[in-house]
């Protein structure tokens, strides 16, 4: 469901994993979360809570940044070219999952191929935010008061739904927070024309033919109107950010009346939120993860989703939690991220935390999603600053690094300047030849000392 992580993580200290498609967080968190295939959101399109309303750019008319051969710009016109044909040949896709003809006919009339959508699925950032700034604009005053505002008013449906699901109102509260600032962002392209685009052009085409032959099963249904199903230029809609397929698995139809209506039904977006969450292994009962103290001289090479252990032995780790309270279950299983390295806090990441990174596979998400679920509990801010004299890298100096580390053997991969789990490995072998805390955590220092080497 939510942001399609179509480049790879440009987060130094936090990157996402490679999943598939999804795009959402609200457009204007594309602009935040390096997006890439996830199987619900997050790049800009319509305008965002931090940009101001904006129309659609054309085409730049260029080769894609990616280098796939068919994110050329020759590729992008022939395919735009033969676009009417490929729309119709999916006829026998779409008859094969029950659409009619007639709906066919109706819905894909007028369909029109959106070549923006090829710059924004290419777009590499020269810069990013850091995982503080993240935070500061996702988790504020403003945010939180909206969200205790519609706790309030749709307290019936979220007690009907906690019920029935097990699931934490405030993570839902806080997903639709984050995901559309409470249904004020949620996109306004064309889903249809958007997957029909990336379904015929492009170098997804497997993956959104599958989203429009959906959105096609979506609108035949009845449950929602042409009208309604608008979002993200990566087909994510709705104030949660449903990519088609993911509406399919998880909408269910709360009050009844034969619609799954995740647009504007309150209660259906609720529970339908809800739902996907809970059959992702959400853990009724329990939190996400807790804010801990890292000891100095901590093995940091251990600061890897792969290495859960038990909160016990967290414990005997000396990584404490920063409220000073014991952790409530010791046999709990989780990992330790530390996504401003040695600099900042860490946080030890449970069951539940991995389900929300199911929804969008961004860690700077998760964090934010499970911090702004607290806070509107009544929880308090994170205990320990933030490195905020640390500056992130350009591309230019992402890239830098990752040449600098291939030069010394370190770095295996073809340096792109977007970070991923081999530059961090490598980073941390760079930081134990140099003496330095092995966090895997980019700084200017970091790739200063790379270049005097």
């Amino acid at each position: 469901m939510s942001a399609l992580a179509l480049a790879a993580a440009l987060l130094a200290p936090v990157s996402a994993p490679a999943q598939s498609p999804s795009d959402g967080v609200s457009n204007f968190l594309n602009n935040l979360f390096a997006p890439k295939p996830g199987n619900g959101a997050q790049p800009p399109q319509g305008g965002s809570p931090s940009t101001g309303a904006t129309g659609p750019l054309p085409w730049s008319g260029e080769d894609g940044a990616s280098g796939h051969p068919l994110m050329t710009a020759g590729a992008i016109r022939e395919a735009a070219a033969n676009f009417g044909n490929c729309v119709a040949g999916m006829w026998p896709d779409a008859a094969r999952r029950g659409v009619s003809q007639q709906s066919f006919q109706r819905f894909t009339a007028g369909l029109a191929p959106d070549l923006r959508i090829m710059d924004l699925m290419d777009s590499q950032p020269e810069f990013t935010k850091a995982i503080w700034e993240y935070l500061d604009i996702l988790v504020n005053d403003n945010r939180m008061a909206k969200g205790r505002e519609i706790l309030a008013k749709h307290k019936a449906e979220f007690d009907a739904v906690e019920k029935a699901y097990g699931v934490d109102r405030y993570i839902v509260a806080s997903i639709w927070g984050i995901e559309s600032n409470y249904s004020t962002m949620i996109g306004d392209r064309s889903v249809l024309n958007s997957t029909a685009t990336l379904a015929c052009i492009g170098r997804r085409q497997k993956y959104f033919k599958d989203e429009f032959l959906v959105a096609l099963e979506i609108l035949h249904r009845g449950d929602l109107m042409p009208e309604q199903l608008r979002g993200s230029w990566a087909g994510a809609f709705g104030p949660t950010q449903f990519m088609p397929t993911a509406f399919k698995r998880y909408a269910v139809d709360a009050d009844g009346d034969g619609r799954r209506d995740v647009v504007d039904n309150a209660y259906d977006l609720i529970a339908s939120t809800a739902n996907n969450l809970k059959k992702d292994g959400w853990q009724s009962g329990a939190t996400w993860g807790y804010e801990v103290v890292i000891p100095g001289g901590f093995n940091f090479m251990l600061a890897d989703r792969s290495k859960a252990m038990t909160l016990a032995q967290w414990d005997q780790q000396g990584v404490r939690r920063a409220n000073g309270k014991s952790y409530p279950n010791p046999n709990e299983r989780a990992y330790l991220l530390a996504p401003a390295g040695s600099q900042g806090p860490g946080f030890l990441m449970l069951q539940n935390f991995r389900v929300i990174m199911k929804y969008n596979p961004a860690e700077a998400y998760a964090l934010a999603i499970g911090h702004f679920a607290d806070r509107l509990r009544g929880g308090p801010a994170f205990v320990q600053p933030w490195p905020r004299q640390e500056r992130v890298l350009s591309r230019s100096e992402r890239l830098e690094l990752q040449q600098l580390l291939a030069q010394r053997g370190l770095y295996k991969g073809t340096p792109d300047g977007q970070f991923g789990g081999q530059t961090r490995e490598a980073l941390r072998a760079f930081q134990v030849s140099a003496g330095l805390p092995a966090d895997g955590f980019a700084t200017s220092d970091v790739l200063d000392r790379l270049r005097a080497r």
